[in-house]
Formats: C-alpha cells, sequence, structure tokens
C-alpha cells in the first residue's frame, strides 16, 4: 500500500541545512496500523507530510497504491496534534469541511458523518459550537473529519499528544476500535511506546537525526489490547521494553 523507498530530505535555512531523513525505506501493508517512533528532531513528522505530498523528499519516493506522490490527493487524510475545529462551525458542519471543499454533496455525505459521531460517541453533541467540547472530544470530531473523505491512508502526527494522560489512553482505545472496524492503513507518528504497542501492528523505529530506519518491530499481540491487566500482559511488556531497548541503543560509529 505505501512503499518509502530510499528517501532523503534537507531543509535548507538562513542558518545552513538541516539533514531531516536520510535513505529510508518502509513498507506498510494495506489495513495495517502501523506506528512510527524515535527521538525529537529525527523526521518522523517530515515522513509524515511526505506521504501526505505536502513536502517534495530532496531524494527517493513515495508510492501509495501503486501510484507516485506528486502532491495532496483525496484518497489520503492526514490529522495533526491539534483538532484546529473552525470555531464558528458546529460539530457537524466542522466534519463536514472536507466535503465543502472538495465540491461534494453534502447531503449525500451527512449521513456518513453522523454515522462516524455516533462511532465516537458524539450523537448528541451535533449542533455544539468547539468551545462547548473538552479537548478529547474536540479530536473525537477531528478524527471524524479526517475520515469523512473515506480515505485509503490515514497518517496521524501525534493526534493525542496535547491531550491528558487518561484522555489520550481511552482515545488511543477509541482508535484501535475504529481501526478493527473499517481497516483503513494508518501511519500513526508518536512519542509514546505505550501507545505505538496498544494501537499498531508493526513499530518503525528510526535513528536520531538524520532519521533512518533503525529496526520495524512485530507487534504479534491479539486485539482488542489493552494497557491495563488483561490476558496478554506480558507480551505488551515484553514488546514495550523492546522499543526502550531500541531507543535507548547507542548508534555504532
Amino acid at each position: 500500500m505505501i512503499t518509502v523507498a530510499n528517501v532523503s530530505h534537507t531543509f535548507s535555512g538562513r542558518t545552513g541545512t538541516v539533514d531531516a531523513l536520510q535513505g529510508l525505506d518502509l513498507r506498510v501493508d494495506e489495513g495495517e496500523l502501523a506506528a512510527v517512533i524515535g527521538r525529537s528532531g529525527c523526521g518522523k513528522s517530515t515522513l509524515l507530510r511526505i506521504i501526505a505530498g505536502l513536502v517534495e523528499p530532496t531524494s527517493g519516493r513515495v508510492d501509495v497504491a501503486g501510484s507516485l506522490i506528486t502532491g495532496p490527493r483525496r484518497d489520503i487524510a492526514l490529522m495533526f496534534q491539534r483538532p484546529a475545529l473552525l470555531p464558528w462551525r458546529n460539530v457537524l458542519d466542522n466534519v463536514l469541511l472536507p466535503v465543502e471543499i472538495f465540491g461534494w454533496s453534502r447531503k449525500r455525505y451527512r449521513h456518513h458523518a453522523e454515522q462516524l459521531l455516533d462511532v465516537v460517541g458524539l450523537t448528541g453533541f451535533l449542533k455544539r459550537l468547539p468551545h462547548e467540547l473538552s479537548g478529547g472530544m474536540q479530536q473525537r470530531v477531528a478524527l471524524c473529519r479526517a475520515l469523512i473523505q473515506r480515505p485509503r491512508v490515514l497518517l496521524m502526527d501525534e493526534p493525542f499528544s496535547a491531550l491528558d494522560a487518561l484522555t489520550r489512553e481511552e482515545l488511543s482505545v477509541e482508535l484501535q476500535r475504529i481501526h478493527m472496524e473499517l481497516r483503513t492503513t494508518v501511519v500513526l507518528v508518536t512519542h509514546s511506546i505505550a501507545e505505538a504497542v496498544l494501537l499498531a501492528d508493526h513499530v518503525a523505529v528510526l535513528t536520531p537525526r538524520p532519521g533512518q530506519l533503525r529496526k520495524v518491530v512485530a507487534v504479534d499481540i491479539p486485539r482488542p489490547r489493552s494497557l491495563g491487566l488483561g490476558a496478554h500482559v506480558d507480551e505488551v511488556a515484553r514488546a514495550s521494553a523492546e522499543l526502550h531497548e531500541l531507543l535507548l541503543e547507542p548508534i555504532a560509529a
């Protein structure tokens, strides 16, 4: 589904150049939820923007569903750290915003929007304005907005990082459930090892800048998963420990 082939990217500015990514190779299969983790500044968000077609790599290429990424596409949705809801639009209208931008029939997509809001537990909040919602509820609206176009690929850039720990865990569990139901291909950038283990089929660990692929760790734990006590607590602990070791392990000279 997603193939990142020998991708490098260098940012140029007044003070010089910064190598964000270097020779990165990665593959994400259709229907998979892949997490990307690494230290701050290792190029995780840059990688996501390259896949989204918002940034052109300095070298290398990205293919999605067999075609080269040359710019933004309607079958690829991107969800950011902040919900970025329009404050003057209610919940339903915020979800339907991409429909209006693409020039599609609002009437046709309204039922789909209502279904998505029902899935995330916001059925009774369609007419509420963003300021009337908690941070977690706002991010649920942003998730529905990203899914309204029925994307083949959903890219998520630390979508829960600004939330409190309990809300973050609740939304991670919700995302796991939605992914199991919709089977959208998801690439999730996160700093949280726990979040990666809870959600991902595979976790790509990047080296410090310039970001290169250190290892892809398979998380072969049955779903649904939990970070609390459960049948698979030992497997969750082992996967978390392996990722911790990889992030702390020094780079060979």
